[in-house]
Order: C-alpha cells, then structure tokens, then sequence
C-alpha cells in the first residue's frame, strides 16, 4: 500500500541581522510528516507590509507584484519536487525535497567529476579485471571529454541532468571533425561516455539514459596484414639503428606467436616451458581477456629468444624481450617500413593478423588450432581472419577442380 504523507507549506517573514529597521527576509517553512525545515528565498519586504496569514505582500503595485511572485513561484516549485518524487517512488523527507530544491543532490554529481571516480577506480584494481590498455583507452576519452566541453560549451564540467541527446550527437560531430576520429574510433570514445551515464542512472542521479535514442553502428574493420614477401623483406633486412633492430625482432617475434604487445610486454623467462612435445612453448594468458595462450615455438620466434637471452640487458634482466612503450614501437615501425619497402601503415598489432594469416591459416592451420593459439575466447573472431584469405580459398578451390578432375577420368 503506497503511503501518504502530510505536507504543509508555508511563506513566513523574520527579521536578522542583515535587516535594516524596517525590512524582514522572507523564508518558506517545510512540514512534511510533521518535521519542518525553512528555506531563504533570498527576499526582503518591508515588515509593516506583510500579510501574515496569506503569506504575501499587500498591494498591487509593481514592487509588490514582483516579490508575491517570486514567493508563489518558490512554493510552486515545492510542490513540483514533492509530486515527482512521489511518481518516481523516491524517498520523501523534509531533507530530500529541500536538497532537491537547492541543488544540493546534484551538486556533486558531475560528468567529469564521476568519468575520474570511474576511472580511479579502474585504476585500483589493475592487473585484476583491467589491462593497462584499457585504462590507457579510458583516460584518452577523459581528455577528448574534457576538451570538447571547454571548446564546444566553455564549462569545465556538466551536470548529469543537463545531459541531452543533443550532447552525444554534438560530441560525435566534435570528435570526427575536430579529432579526425575514424567512425569505430569516435563510437569507442562515446561507448566509454555511456558506461558512466548508466552507472548514474543506476546511482538514481537520473531517471533514464539520456542518450537512449542515440544510433551508431561498428563498421567491420579490415585485418591488414604482411604477406609472405613483405615479412620475408623485414626479416632479411640488417638494421645498423639498434632501436630499430630490437623492434623488428619484436614485431617479427610477435608474427611467429600472434601475441599482442603487451602479452610479448610481459613475457618472462617463467612462460619459456617446456611442452608435451618435448619443444620450447611459450605459456601465457592474454592481459586482454585473461585466456590461455600456449604457443609452440617456431624456429624463427626461438632464433629471436636465444639472440637476447644470451645478449640479456641487465636493465631488463626479469623480460623475455627487449619490448618498448606501444607508441614508440610503433613510431619505429613506420620507418622499418619506408626502408623495406613496405607501402601500408605498419602498427604492432599487424603482426597478430600477420600469425593468424600469412604463417597459419594459409599453411593449412586449422582454424580451432589457430584460436586457441591467439587466445580468442570465441572462434568467430578467429574466422574474421579466415574471410581475407582468398588465396586460400583459390587454393582449395584448385585441389577440389583437381580432385574431380581426377574422378572424371576414372
């Protein structure tokens, strides 16, 4: 049974310090359930021209007009706070309907402020439900968050119930325009923007998502990859810049293991093991997703292993690899790729696609084979690489024509 409550609100005067002889501030007295709490309008009138018992100014002049106005409003507003709470089940006290009327309950929850809580708390538990990738990922949002509120709206931060749709779509043309983010890239940043609104829909700082009504869609993107000739062409260049050298090593290393770079980041002489076979494995699990990733190791990737296990850094002596920050080896890359020749746009990540494709799928890996070794959790991702492979599928095309060929003939 849905309960009622007494509520009772009244205009009253009171003279204070502030006051000069003949003026008295105006306060509206809040009883609810029999508690009462009063509230300053932040008016004054003349004492000897207050109506006590209707709350109001005498006269019809202008200046009282104005100020009987105001009150009728304040009081309206009440009202208005108290039925919506009501339609909205929310709790119902002296102390919530007043907060509610002075901002308080939405003083401290801003956009900004709550993406850092977030963010912090992300932050905390590290390693144990968050790759540093992702956080990496996050604090990117915040900063393009924070820019475009200082560009677009001059505010350094937004209250959660001023966010509209509006927003979202303004943030998006924002974020291609300004930005230059790709379509996935700008719906990755909002997808992140979403999350915390949702987390304060669910604290009851909103009443719903305000940006239900927002459409995007991923396009599919395309796993670029190295083919024979090109791997062939790093792994054959002598590079005489060291820095460059180490990341060729790495990045190749990472063609024959299909680990991503903070996996290879993470290696240690630990995940160097011995398998069932009797050959050099590597065992690991994904920071991404936390799976299994055991990988035997190739002649190539064991070459590489054996080159700085017995030139070890001592700055590094703990790590497989002499791996580098994410951003430099791939600013490195892109100029492995001018001296090889290499006309794409070489990231790390390449070489994952580089292992799934050039060096397993199309020497006949099989696909569940190749998904275990990536570490994926769902083998639909795995056949994403599959799908760019139309020389295998004309190569498997010829070995059938050829096969009924050979049944014709016979």
């Amino acid at each position: 049974m849905e309960k009622k409550h007494s509520f009772a609100v009244l205009a009253f005067v009171r003279r204070n310090k502030y006051n000069s002889p003949t003026e008295s501030s105006v306060y509206l007295r809040l009883t609810i359930d029999g508690q009462r709490t009063e509230i300053s309008t932040k008016t004054t009138v003349v004492t000897e021209r207050w109506q006590p018992g209707r709350g109001r100014v005498k006269g019809n002049g202008i200046e009282a007009v104005r100020i009987n106005d105001g009150i009728i409003a304040f009081e309206h507003r009440v009202r208005e706070i108290y039925n919506q709470f009501i339609e909205q089940g929310k709790i119902i006290n002296i102390n919530s309907i007043k907060n509610e009327l002075l901002g308080i309950s939405h003083r401290q929850n801003m956009l900004i402020e709550f993406f850092q809580e977030v963010l912090d708390q992300m932050e905390n538990r590290l390693n144990h439900g968050y790759a540093i990738g992702t956080i990496k990922n996050w604090k990117v949002t915040l900063r393009h968050l924070k820019e475009f509120l200082e560009k677009y709206y001059r505010l350094n931060d937004i209250a959660f119930k001023e966010l509209k749709l509006k927003f979202i779509t303004d943030f998006e043309w924002y974020a291609r325009n300004t930005w230059s983010c790709g379509n996935n890239a700008a719906l990755k940043h909002i997808e992140r923007i979403r999350k915390v609104v949702k987390k304060a829909v669910i604290n009851d700082w909103l009443a719903r998502d305000p940006f239900l009504g927002f459409q995007g869609s991923h396009e599919k993107s395309r796993r670029t990859y190295l083919n024979k000739a090109e791997l062939d062409a790093i792994e054959n260049k002598n590079f005489y810049i060291p820095r460059l050298q180490k990341v060729a090593d790495v990045f190749i290393f990472c063609c024959y293991t299909g680990l991503a770079h903070i996996d290879v980041e993470n290696l240690t002489n630990n995940n160097l093991v011995v398998g069932i076979d009797g050959k050099r494995w590597i065992y690991t699990f994904r920071q991404k997703t936390d799976s299994k990733s055991n990988i035997p190791l190739l002649p190539k990737a064991l070459s590489i292993i054996e080159k700085y296990y017995n030139n070890k850094d001592p700055n590094i002596e703990s790590k497989l690899l002499p791996v580098i920050s994410n951003i430099k080896t791939n600013v490195y890359l892109k100029e492995i790729a001018d001296l090889c020749g290499i006309n794409k746009n070489l990231t790390f990540h390449m070489a994952r696609h580089t292992f799934a494709t050039t060096i397993t799928l199309t020497n006949g890996v099989p696909i569940e084979t190749v998904s275990n070794m990536l570490g994926h959790t769902k083998i639909t991702t795995t056949q994403i690489y599959a799908k760019v492979l139309e020389n295998k599928v004309s190569e498997d095309m010829k070995i059938l024509e050829s096969k009924l060929l050979s049944r014709v003939k016979t």
